[in-house]
């Protein structure tokens, strides 16, 4: 069974603790009878929920992060010495 990956379950934890005070803050302001401000901030804390997985996605994860580190050391060698490097 494939369950989630722990990146993913960070991300959540950290959608959720920034969303949640603001979802909060929304609900009470909505039943205090200012549904303006309280609208508002629930959609600023629909946006900090899916923030973090934006931002992940767009930057990229940890496994493209190394992917980009050891392409770059492979190109760099091969265009500082103008032949590809040999693994005799």
């Amino acid at each position: 069974m494939n369950g989630p990956g722990i990146l993913w379950m960070l991300q959540v934890a950290v959608g959720l603790s920034m969303a949640g005070p603001m979802y909060i803050v929304g609900i009470e302001l909505l039943r205090a009878g200012n549904p303006a401000v309280g609208v508002g901030f629930l959609a600023l804390g629909t946006v900090a929920l899916f923030f973090p997985s934006y931002l992940v996605r767009r930057i990229g994860g940890p496994r493209s992060w190394i992917r980009s580190l050891v392409g770059t050391s492979a190109e760099t060698e091969e265009e500082s010495t103008g032949r590809p490097e040999r693994n005799d």
